[in-house]
């Protein structure tokens, strides 16, 4: 059965946010053929942004287009919209995820799902309310062919006892002090998480996967530029933080070990770069889209050498490709693997045609809980105590 398969069940999206990433999903959608032996597509039938220049690329560039709304609310109550892809700024997060939720619609939202702790509640509670609504979380990188070999090895227990842990997700993109101030420079818009609310998703996405949880956290948050320009000719203040280091100590019950988590807006030479690190006794690895082809692993017997191999990574993640193992894998092509695995949880529920579901909402949950901990620690200069109780 291929994606173009005449009895593929059509999934019928709408797309509040026309922006970088609501693009992104539209072309992750017109690749659908891409993929080979699944049993559903999307189609976006409806989207909507207030601002109507936005709107018409997806009516010039997406056929399947029916509608175009500058009101969310009315893309809600349309009957033929089954799914909705939103990506808004954090503040406006609690109001319209648990507006979609109750719509009965189901959602693939933007981190970090609320702009706080009680944005995140809020919509933790919709979801309550609403059992048969499928909610997720954006994260694409753990569908990279290296991190997804990663992710394998740790269900395996490959690694024996874990020594230590470094996961991060650094760009350059705010390096240039004259690049304009933008929604996330602010705390009414971004939240007072900064990087961590814009970036940690990412980062956080695989250790609370693996069922690592930090039970503290001692953070280094930086404000780099402190002001830039606002497009009219003045200097205003930046509110979030730039970079963020949080030094964590995991405790699962059966292990103990530190785990560094890191999310820069600011490292020069890294246009985007995710990575993760796993020391263990049995075995390390580690991966990062700096070298997207490339995984590095260092297996070890007792008394044996140590040596690390670096390995070419085929083509190779959840769903199947027609491309070839021998080609190159990018972060277009993981978009699209994020949203096979968000569409095959709608259509085959616990019967997903392989395991790895997107990022869930109780890992967001858990991220706001990190991130809490960590403007506390700031604030204070001492390492919090995280509690991972309902």
């Amino acid at each position: 059965m291929t994606a173009a398969a005449t009895n593929a069940k059509v999934i019928r999206f709408g797309v509040i946010g026309c922006g970088l990433m609501g693009k992104e999903f539209a072309s992750a959608a017109a690749r659908w053929c891409h993929l080979t032996d699944v049993d559903f597509i999307p189609r976006i039938t409806a989207v909507c942004d207030a601002n109507p220049a936005a709107a018409a690329w997806f009516e010039q560039a997406v056929p399947s287009v029916e509608k175009v709304y500058s009101d969310y609310r009315e893309l809600l109550a349309d009957p033929n919209v089954d799914a909705i892809y939103c990506a808004v700024p954090h503040n406006l997060h609690a109001q319209i995820y648990t507006d979609i939720i109750r719509s009965g619609k189901h959602l693939l939202g933007e981190k970090p799902f609320g702009i706080d702790e009680e944005g995140n509640e809020a919509i933790m509670q919709a979801m309550a309310e609403h059992p048969d609504v499928v909610v997720r979380c954006s994260s694409e990188f753990p569908f990279f062919p290296g991190a997804f070999q990663i992710s394998k090895w740790v269900s395996e227990g490959r690694f024996g006892k874990i020594i230590e842990v470094e996961a991060g997700f650094w760009h350059s993109s705010d390096l240039d002090p004259n690049k304009p101030i933008n929604w996330k420079r602010r705390i009414a818009t971004n939240g007072e998480y900064g990087c961590m609310g814009d970036l940690g998703m990412h980062v956080l996405h695989l250790p609370l996967r693996f069922g690592w949880k930090p039970r503290s956290v001692r953070s280094l948050l930086s404000k780099i530029v402190e002001e830039r320009p606002d497009g009219k000719g003045d200097m205003v203040p930046c509110e979030t933080w730039d970079n963020a280091i949080l030094a964590c100590d995991v405790d699962t019950g059966d292990q103990a070990f530190p785990m560094v988590l890191s999310m820069k807006r600011i490292a020069p030479g890294h246009a985007n770069t995710w990575f993760i690190r796993i020391q263990g006794t049995a075995m390390s690895a580690e991966f990062s889209t700096k070298n997207p082809k490339q995984i590095a692993s260092l297996p070890y017997t007792p008394g044996g050498e140590q040596a690390w191999h670096v390995t070419d990574v085929p083509y190779k993640s959840a769903y199947g490709t027609i491309t070839g193992g021998i080609f190159e894998f990018g972060f277009s092509d993981s978009i699209l693997q994020m949203w096979a695995a968000f569409c095959d949880e709608l259509v085959n529920r616990e019967q997903m045609l392989q395991p790895f579901r997107c990022a869930t909402p109780e890992e967001a949950k858990g991220s706001h809980r990190v991130f809490t901990a960590a403007l506390e620690s700031n604030r204070t200069g001492q390492t919090m105590n995280i509690q991972w109780g309902e």
